[in-house]
């Protein structure tokens, strides 16, 4: 159960100028254009954002891990020890939300 570091997930209520900031700006390519998900190429990992209240030092921003069987990721994970949520289904995609010792969020997922 090899995982992959994907993307790392920005929560920002202000959708239209984080994406001007990370496509215009910055210069990231656009891989996905939802009204409430944008993702831009940055390399080996890419940043995505997605359409949530921030508030600053009060929501970090979520790791996302890649598995393509997530209840089968999640599964090994408990069994290791961490702390994970239920497998949601939607959209095309499976995912589980978990928390690192510090309480930071991580997510696996089945969006390439």
């Amino acid at each position: 159960m090899p995982l992959e570091i994907r993307r790392i997930i920005i929560f920002t209520s202000n959708m239209d100028a984080m994406t001007r900031f990370y496509r215009d700006v910055v210069g990231l390519k656009a891989l996905a254009d939802e009204a409430d998900w944008k993702e831009f190429g940055a390399g080996g990992c890419n940043i995505a954002l997605h359409r949530g209240k921030s508030t600053r030092g009060g929501r970090p921003p979520k790791i996302a891990f890649y598995a393509a069987d997530v209840a089968a990721a999640r599964a090994t994970l408990v069994g290791r020890g961490a702390v994970m949520g239920k497998v949601a289904s939607g959209r095309a995609i499976d995912l589980c939300d978990g928390k690192d010792p510090d309480g930071n969020p991580f997510q696996i997922s089945s969006r390439r």
